[in-house]
């Protein structure tokens, strides 16, 4: 696996291969694999993503009946005209609710890089496969670059919010989704690199402050603004605008503010919104219907 962005973006260079096979290479090594399996696992996955969105049940409610319902909702404000976002961006906020909320519903996922997080990538490759009619393998080929840069962060970092706080899950997964993009729209390994680092320097310090313990509130909504943050990401690196610090420093940051996070705000259910009166209130609630 890949320890830096920097190497990908050097090797890209010198030998004239794309981030997304460099990626696809490594993987197959490391599992024993042919790139002819390791294309078709991967496809798989995005198929999976597809599937999520697909399958979405807007009758179905988490068993806290926290989430649910809310992909329709904005379904139905975005076919009316009613976002000031528009259509496009509409989409983006529609899939993340959906997968994120079928999450919720112990429905299948795909988990980039997390369940937690799941919503972000999908949302961002779906709604740009819909929009610019990209070809199945190129959707692939921009997964694998998700991947690349996911892997980095895991290990430069972390990706779990127990870990590191959301900052490692939504954050991680807005990154992955805005390399993505940028491979799709035609940049090369420097460009997919700066605009990783812009997504996660947006997210920097992102509390893991789960209501009740459980990955619904905030964390659904959240994916929404990971997807949507990807996306601008994205359009400030095709606009020329680049991070001042290197992307590889950006992960770094990261690790080093998870490290000196408080465990309330990492995962544990006892901080941040999960320790507001509401917060509290809702877990008390859930901790009584387990009882019973």
């Amino acid at each position: 696996m890949y320890k830096s962005l920097e190497e990908l973006c050097k090797i890209e260079k010198e030998q004239d291969i794309p981030l997304w096979k460099l990626v696809q290479q490594d993987d197959c090594r490391e599992r024993g694999i042919s790139e002819a399996q390791g294309f078709e696992q991967m496809r798989g996955m995005y198929l999976a993503m597809k599937a999520a969105d697909e399958n979405y049940d807007v009758k179905l409610k988490s068993a806290s009946g926290l989430v649910g319902a809310e992909g329709g909702k904005m379904k139905d404000a975005r076919q009316q005209g009613k976002l000031l976002c528009g259509d496009f961006i509409g989409k983006v906020m529609e899939k993340a609710l959906k997968t994120s909320e079928s999450n919720a519903c112990m429905k299948r996922i795909v988990a980039a890089p997390t369940a937690g997080s799941c919503g972000v990538v999908p949302a961002v490759f779906l709604s740009l496969q819909e929009e610019k009619a990209y070809p199945e393998d190129k959707m692939v080929e921009a997964l694998y670059v998700a991947a690349g840069i996911g892997g980095v962060i895991a290990s430069r970092a972390f990706l779990a919010g127990a870990a590191g706080g959301c900052q490692a899950e939504i954050g991680s997964a807005s990154a992955m989704a805005a390399g993505g993009v940028v491979y799709l729209l035609g940049g090369n390994a420097e460009e997919i690199a700066n605009a990783a680092a812009l997504a996660l320097k947006n997210l920097l310090g992102l509390a893991c402050d789960p209501v009740a313990g459980l990955v619904e509130v905030p964390c659904v909504k959240r994916n929404v603004m990971g997807a949507v943050n990807a996306l601008t990401s994205a359009d400030l690196t095709m606009a020329g605008i680049f991070s001042r610090i290197p992307p590889d420093e950006v992960i770094d940051a990261m690790r080093s503010i998870g490290r000196s996070m408080s465990e309330d705000i990492r995962e544990t259910g006892k901080g941040g919104l999960a320790g507001t009166p509401t917060g509290i209130a809702i877990r008390e609630r859930m901790a009584k219907l387990t009882e019973n």
